[in-house]
């Protein structure tokens, strides 16, 4: 069958994986071809909507698209996601970047309790990425929700950019495309001036959004970060790792050899150290167990997928075994399960934590 294309990006469509670039439902596909206009849903939502949709590509595609970024004189605006700094840092960003100034937004700001103070999760945002190796020229807090941060955030794009073109990054599940079209919206209005345009060489398309002084913002594809948890769970399950609302912590008193389970999907145990409390920051909606850690291993498989979850029964069959990860904390310590939440210790203890394999697991500065 010969290769159907968009007419809009140029990427080959397809109606099997709709996250991945070129997909279309089987009915627009037909459609399409009754019309002569064939759009993936991307590029049709972009045209009647001026709304984008969040779409992911390949480590290759990523790379050369990276490149084309490094190659250009502009700002780069590097979204990450606050709740999940780990699992949303792009590997080796600073060195296809380099000589262009980053602008870091951290999103999903509401997310955090509010009694956490801006200032602080912005020094600490700053910390994380001087360990990654980042410079960034500054560090914005956001919400795609509030209007308000996203005027503030135009604001800094404005300030740093210095009348060159902005390139809009960040791995899948960071929020970017809500990002955007809120930003969209804000500099925009109901105008229809949004166009796609394709990197030279490549089947990558980047959204267009014309500036005033005839400079643009490029919204680029999203690449996958394959240590997030979301990788590994069913839709309905998605939102245990995605929260949508403030976060509300939970505390538990624990003596050496007790077991935290997070549903089915992780696992926390206190090995041996002074009693004390261990604060647990995950979705509210997510189930916390606490048991022995003598069995503890015996009780997971009993009750994941009944009495823990998720998964639910009908997908612990595929869900990936639990990997162990053991950690010697002395100082006030978060223990990160990527994409999922994080645990603070606040004293000296032994720790082991349990992740699906594939998810990474660290530690780093408390941020609360």
């Amino acid at each position: 069958m010969e290769e159907l294309l968009c007419i809009g990006c140029g990427a080959a469509i397809q109606t099997k994986e709709k996250g991945k670039l070129g997909y279309t439902p089987q009915s627009a596909l037909e459609k399409g071809l009754e019309t002569g206009e064939l759009y993936c849903q991307r590029c049709f939502r972009l045209r009647h909507y001026n709304e984008i949709t969040d779409v992911h590509i390949s480590d290759d595609e990523f790379l050369k698209l990276l490149h084309e970024v490094g190659d250009s004189d502009a700002l780069v605006v590097n979204v990450v996601d606050i709740f999940d700094f780990n699992g949303s840092v792009i590997p080796g960003l600073s060195r296809f970047v380099s000589g262009n100034d980053v602008l870091l937004i951290g999103n999903k700001r509401d997310i955090l309790p509010k009694s956490v103070k801006s200032s602080k999760v912005t020094h600490w945002l700053m910390e994380r990425a001087h360990e990654e190796g980042m410079r960034p020229v500054d560090v914005v807090l956001t919400s795609a929700k509030d209007r308000q941060s996203i005027k503030y955030v135009i604001d800094k794009i404005e300030e740093y950019r210095k009348g060159r073109d902005v390139y809009v990054v960040g791995v899948t599940n960071v929020g970017k495309s809500t990002l955007i079209n809120a930003i969209i919206h804000e500099i925009t209005g109901d105008k229809d001036i949004i166009t796609t345009s394709r990197f030279p060489g490549t089947t990558l398309d980047k959204i267009e959004i014309p500036l005033e002084d005839g400079s643009h913002i490029y919204d680029t594809p999203g690449i996958i970060h394959r240590h997030q948890m979301a990788h590994y769970l069913s839709a309905k399950n998605l939102k245990y790792v995605s929260p949508k609302k403030e976060i509300k912590p939970k505390t538990y008193q624990l003596n050496q050899e007790q077991t935290l389970f997070l549903g089915g999907l992780g696992r926390f145990d206190f090995v041996s150290g002074e009693k004390q409390g261990f604060t647990a920051f995950f979705d509210n909606e997510l189930k916390l167990h606490r048991t022995k850690l003598e069995g503890a291993t015996a009780f997971y498989e009993k009750h994941v997928g009944t009495l823990l979850t998720p998964p639910n029964a009908m997908e612990k069959s595929s869900f990936p075994q639990l990997v162990k990860h053991e950690f010697t904390i002395t100082e006030k310590t978060d223990l990160v399960f990527s994409g999922l939440g994080w645990i603070r210790v606040s004293g000296v203890a032994r720790v082991v934590a349990w992740a699906p394999e594939g998810v990474a697991v660290s530690v780093r500065k408390a941020i609360i």
